[in-house]
């Protein structure tokens, strides 16, 4: 036989209406709040064709900017070698299918001897 669910009558219910206060605050706020009007860029220009040309050093864009290149290779290049690292970090050894744990020691087994 099932029971009926009851009400829980502990703090679960000051935290959830608590929670619904501070929705109730934010919502206020961003809907109240002036925001003016948007800025835009000058011109016909399209801005993300810029934004292109920019990073990868080429003239060609309608608006102004600076060369990113040198930016760009060295993102590349350090998002490579954290994730060669990940991979290298979480292989598994050939012999076992078990993840060998970091060890403080050097390496060296209890009786001394390397691996």
């Amino acid at each position: 036989m099932t029971t009926r669910p009851r009400l829980e009558t502990n703090k679960r219910q000051v935290v959830g209406l608590l929670a619904f206060a501070l929705f109730a605050v934010m919502a206020a706020v961003f809907l109240t709040a002036d925001l003016g009007s948007a800025q835009g860029f000058p011109g016909s220009g399209s801005i993300t064709a810029s934004i292109g040309y920019a990073m990868f050093n080429l003239d060609g864009g309608t608006f102004p900017s600076e060369g990113f290149l040198v930016a760009f290779i060295v993102i590349a290049v350090v998002l490579d070698a954290a994730l060669d690292a990940a991979v290298m970090l979480a292989r598994r050894e050939e012999e076992s299918e078990e993840f060998l744990p970091l060890r403080t020691d050097g390496g060296r087994d209890e009786e001394g001897g390397d691996r």
